[in-house]
């Protein structure tokens, strides 16, 4: 009785053998036909058709990995607002559109307070002023 239950992952099954059959087989034979004969030239780091000049241990300013790190958490909370809003009628319909309704509320108030929090830390001004309190002159 419970081998008759199984049966059904059959397919699932060989579906995963053969989606790592492809992937491996692949590999081998992009291995067996790419040329292989490496160069100096070939070896280089690939800056956009730029020659690479200097050190790749460059200084980056910081802003620009803060603002991609909330650019992406914003982008995803607001990505994930969709998928409720288009089953928000439908939850009407059965008498359940008042409790997501509080949960899109909730949800918005925390994406507002992340940003509200953000903002008031200073992470959204792209020129940030380091400017430290006058000393206390002494006479």
């Amino acid at each position: 009785m419970a081998l008759e239950k199984l049966d059904v992952y059959w397919p699932i099954l060989i579906l995963m053998a053969f989606g790592a059959l492809l992937v491996v087989g692949a590999l081998i034979v992009s291995k067996i036909i790419s040329p292989q004969k490496p160069t100096e030239l070939k070896r280089q780091a690939y800056e956009c058709g730029e020659d690479p000049v200097g050190n790749a241990w460059a200084l980056f300013n910081m802003r620009f990995y803060v603002i991609g790190l909330i650019f992406i958490i914003f982008d995803v909370e607001s990505a994930l607002m969709f998928p409720v809003v288009s089953v928000f009628k439908k939850m009407n319909e059965i008498g359940r559109g008042g409790l997501v309704l509080v949960e899109i509320v909730i949800f918005l108030f925390v994406l507002i307070a992340g940003v509200a929090y953000c903002w008031r830390k200073g992470d959204l001004d792209w020129v940030r002023s380091f400017q430290t309190p006058d000393k206390e002159k002494e006479s």
